[in-house]
């Protein structure tokens, strides 16, 4: 049984150090290229003057797309920060999602809202649409709202697509906080490439939980004050500073997240929208644009905006968070086989040959890999005896590249945006860096085994996310 073990333990010890090297490789290669890109662009952009993208005649035309479901608590301040967005040619859209509470009533009253004629066709297919919303207040003339029967967020966004006439649409939550100027900076892509296709692109999505809000935006940065939502700001330093901003750049981007990104409408249409069949609607949309586009032949481009252009509340319990993961975890999975035939095919280029199996071995792989790697450690030590020498090694190893790899992205984000201007800020992050491998790694590698093993039973629905609500302080003087 010794020999067995022993043979197996060295069989599975190569493997593992093989894999754990090729990750460690992967995410240096990945910060290198996202800092040489980082710096291009920031030294680029420090000459642009949008103000001229405002006054340029040709400026695409934009149509903003927010669902809303149960939004009653803040439905109402959420539209006025869409409708002060700093931009020349835009429309806001609201879908009320078959909304159970006075969401629509108080829309209504806000914004003095009457139920007109509107043509659209069903481009795509959606829920059925019970009425379209105008203001009768010329203030508010680029405020659409619809109301429809209930089909979830992307049967929300279709609809919104069918309504929607301008060149580009901006999906965005409607609880998320937009910077003024996002419109502006998310644009420039489409206007600057000549030789290719913009299709999409995205910005940083950063987190609000603990920042001070006042009449819908955010007036005072702070670090979250939880734990859980302070690990998860490394998260998103990590995915979008030092993730993103790489593949953006490798033209392997496949995800765009679901809280604000920009697409080109007749691209989207001509794609089907997004679709009702996954949990990750905003990653299976990117892939399947992006194979449309490689299948026809076509040039284009998928790009990324390093600024922080949106903020989030992100989950501060354990229960919601966790469900979270298991739908993200699910939605990666679907997106994957759905188009498996992408995998390492030459005819979709580095998309086909980098990006996806990337997210095969490193997004979706990679914890399942863990876990059995840890599974098959414990039986080790039951019935034989490790090598503990190279075991110790191995988790330093680990810890350190992990810790590393965090502290890293806390100072890319110091040396370009600075969002956290208090050093004791700067110091719990790189705290929380030191905990994170202990406290907050393991469970999302438990909710990604969960999330797989929902997948294969079959599970679809999304789950309960409740939210906490931003901290609002414009009552408050000073």
């Amino acid at each position: 049984m010794d020999q067995i073990f022993n043979a197996l333990g060295w069989f599975f010890s190569n493997i593992i150090l093989i894999i754990t090297v090729s990750i460690f490789l992967a995410y240096v290669l990945l910060a290198v290229f996202s800092a040489v890109t980082l710096r291009v662009y920031l030294r680029k952009n420090s000459y642009v003057d949008y103000n001229s993208i405002i006054l340029a005649p040709l400026t695409p035309s934009i149509s903003v797309i927010a669902p809303a479901f149960n939004e009653s608590y803040t439905i109402v301040e959420n539209v006025r920060t869409l409708l002060s967005l700093y931009y020349n040619n835009f429309e806001v859209i609201v879908i009320n999602d078959g909304s159970t509470d006075d969401s629509l009533e108080k829309t209504i009253e806000a914004y003095d809202l009457e139920k007109v004629n509107y043509f659209f066709d069903y481009r795509i297919p959606c829920q059925r649409i019970r009425g379209v919303y105008k203001s009768k207040n010329r203030s508010f003339h680029n405020l659409t709202v619809i109301d429809k029967v209930n089909g979830g967020k992307a049967d929300a966004l279709n609809a919104g697509i069918n309504v929607s006439h301008n060149q580009l649409i901006c999906s965005i939550d409607v609880d998320s906080i937009m910077e003024p100027d996002a419109l502006l900076k998310m644009v420039k892509p489409f206007l600057e490439e000549t030789d290719r296709k913009v299709i999409g692109t995205g910005g940083v999505v950063r987190i609000a939980n603990s920042c001070d809000i006042q009449g819908g935006k955010v007036k005072k940065i702070h670090l979250p004050k939880k734990f859980l939502a302070r690990v998860q700001v490394l998260e998103y330093t990590r995915a979008f500073l030092m993730g993103r901003m790489a593949w953006a750049r490798l033209d392997g981007l496949l995800l765009i997240s679901g809280a604000l990104g920009m697409f080109d409408r007749e691209t989207v249409i001509k794609c089907g929208g997004y679709s009702i069949e996954t949990v990750g609607e905003d990653m299976e949309l990117v892939v399947r644009m992006r194979r449309y586009m490689a299948e026809k032949k076509e040039k284009y481009q998928v790009t990324y905006i390093p600024d922080p252009l949106c903020w989030t509340e992100v989950p501060s319990s354990l229960r919601i968070l966790g469900r979270q993961r298991n739908r993200w975890t699910r939605g990666t999975v679907e997106t994957l086989f759905t188009h498996k035939k992408i995998f390492f095919r030459s005819r979709y280029k580095r998309f086909g040959l980098l990006g996806y199996p990337y997210w095969f071995f490193f997004e979706w792989l990679a914890p399942i890999v863990e876990f059995l790697a840890i599974i098959f450690f414990l039986m080790y030590i039951i019935f034989s005896t490790p090598n503990w020498p190279f075991a110790i090694l191995l988790f330093i190893f680990v810890y350190t590249f992990a810790v590393s790899l965090s502290v890293w992205a806390v100072l890319f984000e110091e040396m370009t945006f600075h969002k956290y201007e208090r050093k004791r800020d700067v110091l719990k992050l790189i705290g929380t860096a030191f905990l994170e491998p202990f406290f907050f790694h393991p469970l999302t590698v438990i909710w990604a085994i969960k999330g797989n093993w929902d997948y294969l039973r079959g599970r679809k629905g999304w789950g309960k996310m409740d939210r906490e609500g931003f901290r609002d302080n414009s009552s408050k003087s000073g």
